[in-house]
């Protein structure tokens, strides 16, 4: 019996010490082998830095990976989880929740200004890539008007409508007024498509058909309509309806 305050103090010891490595395991294994080794759990574990009782960071990451669903698997999730969502899981506060919504969309504004540097306005593949990490994560559909000058530089975007794209709500009047404001010479559109596919339907035809006679009577061509879906895109142009 005098032996056991000892030996109670060293199991909770060796415990703590347990617990404490297995915590720190991400840290390490960065150290020794970079972040390009860590799982998405991992790398996870090491943003949100502390677990609770009973549970590691890794093991709160992995219940956070899983909250969409099939809605996005992976890390990519994370565009599509609410703050509710988040702080749902056990560990997850407010502060860690804000924290995950604001890595990934810097995750999607790092992708956005890589793709920057390759951006062409008469090369639908790099107009595609600039505005994918921004809209292939979006739940509702966004239609964009895209302005250039003369060199087919880009001058300035502008958001049409959120929702359904339907010819009704996208207004020429609108659309040729802030071209006119601007000074464009060249206008394109972009919207994306939430369920991933990009093919586009009898609306996204019609609305285009619609803007292209507008564009011919008011003299500053529509010179493409491009559709975001998930990870793919498709181009008016390129496909010989412009």
């Amino acid at each position: 019996m005098k032996g056991r305050p000892f030996d109670d103090r060293l199991s909770k010891e060796m415990q703590e010490t347990k617990n404490k490595r297995y915590t720190e395991g991400p840290y390490e294994k960065y150290l020794k082998l970079g972040a390009r080794q860590l799982s998405d759990a991992e790398l996870l574990a090491v943003i949100l830095r502390t677990g609770t009782v009973g549970e590691d960071t890794v093991s709160i990451a992995n219940k956070v990976l899983s909250l969409p669903g099939e809605r996005q698997k992976g890390i990519l999730g994370l565009h599509h989880v609410s703050l509710k969502e988040l702080m749902s899981v056990r560990g997850i506060g407010q502060v860690k929740a804000i924290k995950l919504k604001c890595i990934a969309e810097l995750s999607s504004r790092i992708a956005q200004q890589t793709a920057k540097k390759t951006l062409q306005m008469t090369d639908p593949a790099t107009v595609a890539d600039y505005y994918m990490e921004r809209l292939r994560h979006s739940e509702r559909e966004k239609v964009i008007l895209l302005m250039t000058d003369n060199r087919n530089h880009l001058i300035a975007e502008h958001i049409l409508s959120e929702g359904t794209v339907n010819a009704s709500l996208i207004s020429p009047r609108e659309i040729f007024l802030t071209a006119l404001r601007l000074g464009a010479v060249y206008i394109m559109l972009l919207h994306n498509h939430p369920a991933g596919d990009p093919t586009p339907g009898r609306q996204d035809i019609a609305a285009t058909e619609k803007i292209k006679k507008a564009a011919e009577l008011i003299e500053i061509p529509l010179i493409d309509h491009i559709i975001i879906g998930d990870k793919k895109y498709f181009s008016f142009r390129e496909m010989g309806y412009l």
